[in-house]
């Protein structure tokens, strides 16, 4: 039967199904462009593997928006010691682990007060900024002399920056109470390395001791940590609240004047000294001083109101950049034409002008100390004058 079967199936029928076969399997892979749309590919979805599904779910999954962690200030944890023993020596360990743990304590309290007084410190002066900007937006544009509106922000700014010498305090009395815990660890230290001398101690007492020993360490390193912060904190405040004493001086006359004239005289000591030019100091006046000298300033009294001081903060200003320690003489130049009693009354005109340019100076932040008043005569004056030059 079997034989008969194989007799049936001739070489050529199994070539043709061969051929047909193959010629399926080429139009199913290559569609035809002719037109002829009898016979089209059959599509077939192959569903995804759990390993590809997976993929995709990772390579699509949306990452998560970036959050502030607020990192906990280092808290002082003791090392797990060693059971004391019941000699007098063990006791004493145990006495002084009792005592480093009460200061383990305080140690903590004192870090969170500091990270406390920084974020009171850092609130305070941005209300102070947003005070003292906004003034200075207004004097920026220019506004009335005297404006009352920016006068009463000017009080809230200087309230706040008293509020910001209540942090400078709170700051110095935390480092009071950190200095005195640093002399307490470094009494337990040594007492803790005396103790390995006393006699009567097992080895589990010095175990014990040892352990202890360590820990008293850190305890020294942290307190020294905190009192070095608070130190560079305080000094920073105490240079920025003297800075912005000075700038809150100069806004003062700014307020007065309806115009803004710039930071506080007093700070530009403290800047980078530029080289001294070859020649003398740009003047604003043509002529040299009634002394040979050249004066850096001209201040002519020939009206009633004279508005001088957005032209002398100027001068003065671009001095100190040049030279931050440059002290400045004040003269009182008085016309010397007229009988002895004009003459007087024109002396006493030009030095009560001279202490008016003088408490502007100060107001702008120059130390009072860097300015030295004098009076003279001139045939050439018209009018009196304030001659400021450079020393």
């Amino acid at each position: 039967m079997q034989t008969g079967i194989r007799k049936l199936v001739s070489p050529g029928l199994i070539g043709a199904l061969l051929l047909s076969g193959c010629s399926f399997t080429s139009d199913a892979l290559w569609p035809s462009l002719s037109g002829d749309t009898s016979r089209q590919a059959v599509r077939v979805d192959i569903p995804p593997t759990q390993a590809e599904v997976r993929s995709q779910q990772t390579l699509t999954m949306a990452s998560p928006a970036p959050q502030a962690v607020a990192v906990p200030a280092p808290a002082m944890v003791a090392q797990a010691s060693p059971a004391p023993s019941n000699t007098f020596v063990g006791q004493k360990v145990a006495q002084m682990r009792g005592d480093l743990g009460r200061l383990q304590g305080s140690i903590n309290q004192h870090m969170a007060d500091l990270q406390a007084i920084r974020t009171t410190t850092a609130q305070n002066a941005a209300a102070y900024y947003g005070t003292v900007a906004a003034i200075q937006a207004r004097l920026q544009v220019g506004t009335t002399p005297g404006n009352p509106i920016l006068q009463q922000q000017w009080n809230q700014a200087q309230a706040q920056l008293d509020t910001l010498n209540l942090d400078i305090a709170n700051m110095n009395s935390l480092s009071t109470r950190v200095a005195a815990d640093s002399s307490l660890a470094a009494f337990m230290l040594e007492a803790a390395r005396s103790t390995y001398g006393l006699a009567g101690a097992v080895d589990e007492d010095h175990r014990a001791l040892a352990t202890l020993e360590d820990d008293v360490n850190r305890t020294v390193v942290a307190l020294d940590r905190i009192l070095n912060e608070l130190s560079g904190d305080l000094q920073r405040q105490t240079a920025y609240l003297n800075s912005e004493r000075s700038n809150l001086a100069s806004l003062s006359v700014g307020i007065k004047n309806g115009e803004l004239l710039g930071q506080g005289l007093g700070n530009r000591a403290f800047a980078s000294a530029a080289p001294m030019p070859s020649g003398p100091i740009a003047s604003a006046a043509s002529a040299p001083g009634t002394d040979g000298r050249r004066p850096l300033v001209v201040i002519r009294f020939d009206r009633a109101r004279v508005d001088y001081q957005q032209a002398l903060y100027n001068a003065v200003s671009r001095a100190l950049e040049r030279r931050p320690d440059a002290a400045f003489d004040l003269v009182a130049v008085s016309p010397s034409r007229g009988n002895a009693a004009q003459v007087t009354l024109n002396s006493a005109n030009a030095k009560r002008n001279a202490e008016s340019v003088l408490r502007s100076l100060t107001d702008m932040g120059l130390p009072a100390t860097r300015v030295q008043l004098s009076s003279t005569t001139s045939g050439q004056a018209q009018n009196t004058e304030v001659h400021v030059y450079v020393r």
